[in-house]
């Protein structure tokens, strides 16, 4: 039997999730709640079993485009989502139902994100060719992980210290401190911001599962921060920002250093960087830590009105950067004053769903 998750739900749904071998930060109850609160859009999680006993569950965003019928995404604002199940016939038996539902609503397609092969399709079928995660295994302690690291890295990871930076780690309180330099490093990206609504209610719904730090200069100004998102399986960076203005310091490694510390003193076996594009900067960045990369399945997948369908991604969902009207935009957005680039955020950014 499957059915949409009621409030009520919340404590099931969160342990299933949290005792799954594969469950990870962004399938949490959480996600769906700071969704609602900040941009509107309503949740569709869907639980597969019987009574209390729940064997597959299916995140579901109803993301409302204007003058569409809006798209079903699993999840967004993330690397992924997904289905989480006991078994690859649940797993499809969950997307199935996914599509009979968006049909109903009259959307064409429901979006898939996930970290792992999907509902026992062909792994090549469903294979992003253009993103990966990186992904390092970590030691339970962390002088352990300084000791593994190449010596021009340990020297990397020192010398902010030895320069008067310093780091901290919190929740809300330091939002105000985040915000701001969050919003400079995303025009600065010429990307449209997320809302601080959006961030609060991140920190607010996943409470102690979601960590906030923050990397001072000697005289206190804010110059990187970032969240973790904390599964008792793996730790994932949804967002982390340093100002270019102080790359000299490099405030963006004691940054990932302190990520990096907490999670191993804190004995989270895996720790997830994000999303990159093999050969760019970023997959550089993460990879001189050790991190390794793992493939994100991302496909779409048509509903149909037809019962005996057989379940098969339509399309493809890679990305596919560097095209003339994305430069275009990119440049626009960075031109952007501060007061501008933030209306411009609160009005497009929750319409984008990656």
């Amino acid at each position: 039997m499957i059915t949409l998750a009621e409030p009520s739900d919340k404590d099931r749904w969160n342990a299933y999730v949290l005792n799954h071998p594969k469950g990870i930060a962004y399938q949490l109850f959480a996600w769906k709640e700071a969704v609602e609160s900040a941009y509107g859009f309503k949740g569709l999680y869907l639980i597969a079993g019987n009574g209390n006993k729940i064997s597959g569950i299916l995140p579901l965003i109803r993301v409302n485009l204007p003058f569409t019928s809006g798209s079903l995404v699993s999840l967004p604002y993330c690397d992924a989502g997904g289905p989480l199940a006991d078994s690859p016939e649940i797993e499809n038996n969950l997307l199935s139902e996914a599509l009979k539902l968006a049909h109903a609503m009259g959307i064409q397609s429901v979006s898939i994100r996930s970290a792992g092969e999907v509902a026992g399709l062909e792994p090549e079928i469903t294979i992003n060719k253009n993103k990966v995660r990186m992904l390092l295994s970590l030691p339970n302690d962390s002088e352990k992980l300084l000791s593994s690291f190449k010596a021009k890295l340990r020297s990397q990871v020192k010398k902010p210290f030895k320069d008067g930076l310093s780091v901290q780690h919190g929740g809300l309180e330091l939002l105000n401190e985040f915000y701001p330099l969050f919003t400079e490093n995303m025009r600065d990206l010429g990307s449209p911001v997320h809302s601080r609504s959006w961030i609060k209610q991140i920190l607010c719904r996943f409470k102690n599962r979601a960590v906030l730090f923050i990397v001072r200069m000697p005289d206190q100004t804010p110059a990187a921060g970032g969240i973790l998102l904390c599964h008792p399986r793996m730790i994932s960076v949804p967002w982390a920002s340093s100002l270019r203005r102080f790359n000299s310091w490099n405030p963006n490694m004691m940054l990932y250093w302190a990520f990096l510390k907490f999670a191993s003193d804190n004995q989270y076996p895996l720790f997830d960087f994000g999303r990159s594009t093999p050969g760019e900067g970023t997959f550089g960045f993460k990879k001189q830590w050790g991190a390794t990369p793992s493939p994100l399945h991302w496909a779409e997948f048509e509903t149909t009105s037809d019962k005996n369908q057989k379940l098969m991604p339509f399309k493809k969902n890679d990305i596919i950067g560097g095209s003339q009207k994305r430069k275009l935009a990119e440049s626009v957005i960075m031109k952007m004053p501060t007061p501008v680039f933030k209306s411009f955020g609160n009005l497009t950014r929750k319409y984008i769903t990656l």
